[in-house]
């Protein structure tokens, strides 16, 4: 009891030196309940969508997707006879049936052809108005389309793209363009999943989605009271007699789940490990917080020691502070991140996904997991500095506060830390070097663990030598004030290291992650120039098929001489070697293809792979399946028959456009497959006649005006698209990253404020012989910004490193160009100095206000 109320008092007594501590642990833990609250609410608000939007049992093709979706590389939706309706009508137990038609490979756009799909990446869907779709669909004005003249689009579309009754919209899908005035607005009765949905009649949806009457792409069906969904299956699937595919509401529901699972726990996790890094983060803050404030409590520990405490009695003591330091911002923490996933709720709904906060769903594991990491973690930093707590003898009361330095400890630290460093240094030459990506990713992994921890171990050593380095390029022009704020700075090299060891952990990712993806958008672009032998590249902006209106649009634009196609399907392949590859994806494109991608060939002539009947293998697949030049693979094609194709060509297997594709001609395709299940072609591409590229450019945009959903790039543009792709990718990881930062920068806070509180009596010596106010203040902004330099240093070195090494590997699939990013390192060096400055403010000004003759009086 008596090491409670100890804890206890000199808890309360020092909770504003505890206050940014706290925070750390309140920040870190907010986003782990705000990961999990939030993730949860979706998952619940998705549960209740597919169970109110399936019907008990859904019949439709056996190609069709299990969740919904158009799969068919045609871009018409899977069909089943309208006869089948009548089928399940007679089966036993059916209450209702109805036929509906879907798809989810269309465009609409409005009278200025503007793409009206939506921004978030959802889904645009057409389809037929139905009973099924009422349940959760509410006709707020107008009325349900009745002919092809109407058609009918959800609230949010309408908002956000200011449609309204009579305005003129066209369909785009695989069939053609269909235009049809809106005459209703419906709004949804759950949750918007962010999709964009449109309504017309059955008739006029099965001529524009499939290009005939009489087929549907799916028979929904409500049981008869007392049937189960299962035994309705089954009566179904009897009735049928097999070849479709028979859901129950539930296996639908489940299907839909899991089209959106993945994403969600890729996010989930994504945010997790983010957490991870602010805990880590945290882990030095709470450290060096500990640490401090035993070092200023020596005298008092060593009189507590001298009365009777036992060095277990001062350990529990500090530990106990601990506990009630990670318990106070754990349960903070808890109730933040409720309001962070409400937050984030409220994100989504801007992007057009409307989650209600009625389905706000906190699991009783989110703020027991809160609590207990808040804890744990915080009573783990905190045992280095109670186990030196305790080790402080009664003597110690007779002395100044603050505890000598273990030299030997000095040593020992600076040895294992160079013992790590050196070993990670090693584990990342060996990834570097590696003859395999997955081998060399392992050693990659384990060289960044190890190195980090080296340069957390060996800190505070480096920061002795590095920050007199600092001192002399930066401090020394601010004559007496900056040496002072560097010896300052090496007063205590293990609390300089912790500090910037904090804020380098998020500036070494930060690095990584530019050099990688600076290297990335290098390297591709480099390939583009090597490789890409055309002038224009057209596709979907979303995936979209190429419609056949499209293909001619682009071969009759001004000023284009040369068009070709490319398609994509899949195929079961049947080998020399007697075994067979299922669903093996194969690329069927114009010969001049061979012309507009220059792939590096290893065996045979590219061009013959375009000739009847033949094909190309790449390396990995000859090697593999023993296959040479000569060689004949048997090629069951998808919605087609087989034939026996002969290999002319080996391609490489490395490369950053195509890598690893199967060439054969759109000639060989077509023997296989009939026309009207040939796929549709995923790009085109186009290159000018002789000195008519600008001509060309203009005319092939004009050409596609009233397809928007296609671009034209040029390669400056397809280069331009690709580092925007991955700029936004690493803007979102830095905006994650910003959490670890924002923890180390209250670290640097929290040391500032300490140490201020430490030299209260050397402050006021020094106001006494004339350090004015200003150049207290200017001494400690210095000091932190050398402290926020040294960790930007090791961080931005160590993080280059590591980015170096991962181009090491992509170089093996292809990436081969190491691009540093200077003024994006340049600019995170000079950002880390106005970090120190601002984090320097508040302990800079509480320093300053002291009252000089109290300052001196303290003991």
């Amino acid at each position: 009891m008596t090491v409670l109320k100890t804890s206890m008092r000199s808890f309360f007594a020092h909770k504003g030196r505890m206050a940014l501590s706290a925070v750390a642990v309140l920040l870190s833990v907010a986003f782990v309940c705000g990961t999990l609250v939030f993730t949860d609410t979706m998952n619940t608000t998705f549960d209740k969508l597919f169970a109110a939007t399936s019907s008990d049992v859904t019949v439709s093709n056996k190609d069709a997707s299990d969740s919904g979706e158009t799969t068919s590389g045609n871009g018409r939706p899977p069909v089943i006879p309208a006869s089948v309706l009548d089928e399940v009508k007679a089966a036993k137990g059916v209450e209702s049936a109805e036929g509906t038609v879907f798809s989810t490979s269309v465009t609409v756009v409005d009278g200025d052809k503007d793409n009206l799909s939506p921004t978030s990446g959802g889904p645009t869907i057409v389809g037929s108005w139905n009973d099924n779709d009422a349940r959760t669909m509410e006709i707020t004005s107008g009325a349900a389309p009745g002919d092809a003249g109407q058609i009918m689009v959800d609230a949010d579309t309408a908002d956000k793209h200011d449609l309204k009754l009579g305005d003129e919209i066209d369909v785009i899908s695989a069939v053609g363009t269909h235009t049809a005035k809106i005459s209703g607005i419906t709004d949804f009765t759950v949750t918007n999943p962010g999709a964009a949905i449109f309504y017309m009649d059955t008739k006029t949806a099965q001529q524009t989605l499939v290009g005939e009457g009489g087929v549907y792409t799916n028979v929904n069906v409500t049981a008869a009271a007392g049937v189960s969904d299962e035994q309705l299956k089954k009566n179904v699937t009897a009735e049928l007699g097999g070849g479709y595919k028979v859901l129950t509401a539930e296996e639908t529901a489940e299907a839909n789940r899991e089209s959106v699972g993945d994403f969600m726990n890729v996010m989930k996790y994504a945010m997790l490990g983010f957490a991870g890094i602010a805990f880590l983060v945290g882990i030095f803050l709470i450290i060096n917080t500990f640490s401090m404030l035993v070092a200023q409590r020596t005298r008092e520990i060593g009189l507590m020691r001298a009365i009777g405490s036992s060095r277990k009695q001062v350990n529990r003591s500090v530990l106990v502070e601990a506990l009630l330091l990670g318990f106070f911002g754990s349960v903070l923490g808890v109730g933040a991140g409720v309001g962070l996933a409400i937050g984030l709720m409220k994100l989504m709904g801007l992007m057009g996904m409307e989650l209600s906060t009625n389905d706000l769903t906190v699991a009783w594991t989110t703020p027991a997991l809160g609590l207990l990491l808040g804890v744990v973690v915080t009573v783990l930093a905190a045992y280095l500095p109670a186990r030196r707590a305790g080790k402080i003898s009664p003597m110690a009361a007779l002395r100044d506060a603050g505890t000598p330095a273990d030299a030997r400890a000095g040593w020992m630290r600076g040895g294992i830390g160079l013992l790590l460093t050196g070993a990670g240094g090693a584990a990342l030459y060996l990834a570097g070097t590696a003859d395999k990506a997955t081998d060399g990713s392992l050693w990659l992994g384990l060289g960044v663990v190890l190195s980090l921890i080296g340069f957390v171990v060996i800190g505070p050593v480096l920061a002795s030598g590095m920050v007199r380095v600092l001192g002399a390029v930066l401090l020394r022009a601010f004559g007496p004030v900056g040496r002072m704020a560097e010896r300052n700075a090496l007063r205590n090299p293990r609390r300089t290291g912790a500090t910037g060891a904090a804020l380098m952990i998020g500036l070494a990712l930060v690095a990584c992650l530019s050099v990688v993806g600076s290297s990335m958008v290098a390297s591709a672009g480099e390939e583009l120039d090597k490789a890409v032998g055309t002038d224009f590249i057209i596709q979907g902006d979303r995936g979209q098929l190429i419609t056949p209106e499209a293909v001619e649009a682009v071969k009759t634009a001004p000023g284009v001489g040369r068009v070709t196609r490319y398609k994509w399907t899949e195929a079961d392949f049947t080998t020399p070697d007697g075994k067979t590859t299922d669903e093996t994806a194969i690329t069927a494109a114009d010969p001049t293809y061979a012309t507009d991608l220059r792939v590096e060939t290893v065996a045979g002539k590219l061009d013959d792979a375009y000739r009847p009947d033949s094909m190309s293998v790449h390396e990995d697949f000859a090697k593999d399946h023993d296959v040479s030049v000569g060689s004949r693979i048997e090629v069951a094609f998808k919605d087609g028959t087989t034939g026996s194709l002969t290999v002319r060509a080996i391609t490489s297997s490395e490369g950053v456009v195509d890598a690893g594709a199967m060439y054969t001609s759109i000639d060989t395709l077509a023997t296989y497959v009939p026309a009207d299940r040939m796929p549709l072609d995923q790009m085109l591409f186009a290159s000018a006649k002789d000195g008519q590229k600008d001509a060309a450019y203009t005319g092939l945009k004009d050409a596609l005006h009233d397809n928007p959903q296609y671009k034209v790039r040029d390669q400056t543009d397809y280069k331009e698209a690709l580092k925007d792709q991955i700029g936004q990718l690493l803007n979102m990881i830095y905006g994650l990253l910003a959490l670890a930062i924002v923890v180390a920068i209250l670290g640097v806070v929290n040391t500032l404020a300490l140490s201020v509180v430490e030299r209260t009596r050397e402050i006021g010596l020094m106001r006494a012989i004339g350090l004015s106010r200003r150049q207290l203040r200017r001494m400690i902004r210095l000091e932190s910004v050398v402290i926020a330099l040294f960790g930007a240093l090791l961080g931005l070195g160590l993080g280059m490193g590591w980015g170096a090494t991962a181009q090491q590997l992509l170089a093996l699939e292809g990436l081969k160009v190491l691009d540093i990013p200077w003024p994006t390192i340049i600019g995170v060096f000079i950002g880390s100095a106005f970090v120190g400055l601002f984090a320097a403010l508040v302990p800079a000004f509480r320093a300053g206000r002291m009252n000089v003759l109290n300052a001196i009086a303290t003991e």
